[in-house]
């Protein structure tokens, strides 16, 4: 296939629209199902290089949740403990702990629910029957691996009545080393971005406190490669092998901080006895129950506990989860790791990581302020490495 006929681009006004290779060749993909859409191939395509890289470093199946451009969370596919696994709503998923591929995408689709809800999903391996049959609950956009067993296949493709997209594409596939985009009707050309995101980018630690032990090593490296396709600016918390809180999109660091501090908290809450003892109606269901624990933790427009809403949800009305027991739960977590894709511009950033138990740091460093930051981290006992490499996506 060297063209796919797109129904239309960006939005259902931009039309015509297709892929196709710029040297006529053939497109390195097979749509087994389904007809993707133009974000859908952006988010396929982008997606598919964060796992093959994260493939790649660690040498464990990987795989990523995607909307918009952008990781929800990406994460190497290790076993869930048993609070995560419940937090992620697959607690009764036979033969889970037997496929590395299924738990990285139980921690990538159940790290933060409400914004992988119609998700675009990675796979770093072919797909197995275990991993489709979580994939087949979910609310989502497509699929995209190097292949997929028989079983997962029939598994996926009676998804949506047999509409739900499937794309397999060619791992051994290896872009040019130029890329091309059009705006405005003017061409950019661009080196792709290729640098190699390992350990050896750590070692310039630049605080007191130099002891960064292998797992905080790896939860850098999850970070920065997550970082790497997330759109700019943009954070990334990560910690246990997985990207737990995204900020992507910002214009200001300190908001994309705290948005995906944000997440990294909900993340962390959603995983304690009181969340987890919710007691939910039967009949509600897994998007419902998303938008409750969120609305539950973060006290947004709706509160689920209040008088005449509580039965909508609940057996029985639960406790009311206020901020103040929140921070004492919170207090309790340490050695998150955060990365960043430009330099951290104030220490307000320091201080805001720290309070979602940040221990580790890793960011481009050249700020004027590096030495305020430093400081800060210093204050705080955090350590932090300058990766000289700055990782913005647009």
């Amino acid at each position: 296939m060297k063209e796919f006929e797109l129904k239309y681009g960006c939005n259902p006004n931009q039309k015509p629209a297709q892929i196709y290779m710029e040297d006529k060749g053939e497109l390195p993909i097979e749509i087994l199902s389904g007809r993707p859409g133009y974000i859908n191939f952006l988010d396929a395509f982008n997606s598919w290089q964060l796992v093959k890289e994260l493939k790649e470093a660690f040498g464990i199946p990987a795989a990523a949740s995607f909307k918009h451009v952008s990781p929800t969370s990406a994460s190497l596919g290790t076993v869930l403990p048993e609070k995560l696994k419940r937090a992620c709503f697959v607690d009764d998923i036979d033969g889970l702990d037997s496929s590395a591929l299924a738990c990285a995408y139980a921690r990538a689709r159940g790290t933060d629910r409400m914004c992988s809800y119609g998700d675009w999903i990675a796979l770093s391996d072919e797909c197995d029957e275990v991993t489709a049959s979580l994939i087949k609950r979910e609310v989502s956009d497509g699929v995209i691996a190097p292949s997929y067993s028989p079983k997962a296949l029939d598994i996926l493709r009676s998804k949506r009545k047999g509409n739900y997209n499937i794309v397999k594409i060619d791992p051994n596939y290896v872009p040019a080393k130029t890329e091309i985009k059009q705006v405005f009707g003017i061409t950019f050309r661009q080196g792709r971005n290729d640098c190699k995101i390992d350990a050896n980018m750590l070692k310039n630690i630049v605080t007191e406190n130099r002891n960064m032990p292998e797992s905080a090593v790896r939860d850098l490296i999850v970070s920065l490669i997550t970082l790497k396709y997330t759109q700019s600016n943009s954070v990334c918390y990560a910690v246990d092998g997985q990207a737990i809180g995204v900020g992507a999109g910002q214009q200001s660091r300190i908001h994309c901080t705290r948005l995906a501090g944000t997440k990294a908290d909900t993340w962390q809450l959603r995983q304690c006895d009181k969340v987890l003892s919710l007691p939910f109606i039967e009949t509600l269901t897994r998007p419902d129950r998303d938008n409750v624990i969120d609305g539950y933790i973060n006290h947004n427009e709706e509160d689920v506990t209040a008088e005449g809403n509580w039965q909508k949800y609940f057996t029985s009305r639960p406790d009311y989860f206020s901020v103040e027991e929140q921070r004492e739960y919170l207090k309790t977590i340490k050695g998150v790791a955060i990365g960043s894709d430009a330099f951290f511009p104030f220490s307000d950033n320091i201080e805001r990581a720290a309070m979602s138990g940040v221990s580790y740091v890793a960011q481009p460093g050249g700020s004027i302020r590096d030495d305020i930051v430093i400081e800060c981290c210093n204050k705080l006992g955090l350590v932090m490495a300058f990766t000289g490499q700055r990782l913005f996506h647009h």
